[in-house]
């Protein structure tokens, strides 16, 4: 049964102007008044809105004196994003908590990084197409990664490993004990799907889950890619993934797999 607080939110973010009251409170809490000078419809159609987003709980109100102050509430939100996330991928999830500090607290210095990066999501996918056999291209996947993953997080010269088990690590080890985590498995099955958790290179506040899907036609493999991250993120990160993925896979796991 579909829990009636979650229809609630979904309610709550069908409109465009209750979207944008979001984006507003989450720079700043404001006054019903400060709200209604941003549109162009009567106050009255403002505390509509807002009314749809208090009832969602997406917005909570506090009051100074006089002075009724909204502000941002992303706990529903939190629970929106959990209701599609594994158990081992939801305490990730939880470095969205974050944001309701960041909005809350207003700190100085946190609002300034507010101000430089966005919060926001963004979802990639890709499919290749490898002449060769599922096995193979798991294999490349996992076993031979370090082989054909140009990227590298510290020296040329560092190794990446990945662990082919669930909860195993995907990382690039700099020697003497040194390295970073590029991710960890949260679903594995072999041949067929691989799950990970991991920030490929972002930071802060941000949740990043990446997925490689396989399925053989005519000894042919079809990659399917989907790579999901959501939090404060910087303008240039979609775009840079994008192309990154497209670099790894279309050209350097491709030539590797089909030039063997």
């Amino acid at each position: 049964m579909v829990n009636q607080d979650l229809v609630d939110v979904f309610k709550a973010l069908s409109h465009p102007i209750r979207i944008d009251i979001l984006d507003d409170l989450k720079k700043q809490p404001l006054s019903t008044g400060e709200i209604s000078e941003k549109y162009d419809v009567s106050r009255y159609a403002i505390m509509k809105h807002l009314s749809v987003l208090v009832d969602a709980n997406l917005v909570l109100i506090r009051r100074k004196g006089r002075m009724r102050l909204n502000y941002l509430n992303v706990i529903p939100l939190q629970k929106l994003y959990n209701r599609w996330v594994s158990k081992y991928e939801a305490p990730v999830a939880q470095g969205l908590i974050q944001l309701k500090n960041l909005v809350e607290e207003r700190e100085e210095e946190k609002m300034e990084q507010t101000t430089e990066r966005k919060v926001d999501s963004f979802e990639i996918e890709q499919e290749i197409v490898i002449q060769a056999g599922k096995e193979t291209v798991f294999k490349a996947l996992t076993k031979d990664i370090n082989s054909w993953w140009k990227f590298r997080l510290g020296e040329e010269s560092s190794t990446l490993i990945f662990e082919p088990h669930l909860t195993g690590r995907f990382y690039e080890d700099w020697g003497n004990g040194e390295g970073a985590i590029w991710g960890t498995v949260t679903y594995f099955k072999e041949n067929v799907e691989i799950r990970l958790n991991g920030l490929l290179g972002m930071s802060g506040a941000v949740n990043s889950f990446y997925s490689y899907k396989l399925t053989e036609e005519d000894n042919k493999t079809v990659l399917q890619l989907t790579h999901h991250a959501a939090g404060i993120l910087e303008p240039h990160w979609e775009e840079a993934h994008r192309h990154g993925w497209n670099e790894l896979l279309a050209v350097h796991l491709k030539n590797f797999i089909e030039e063997k």
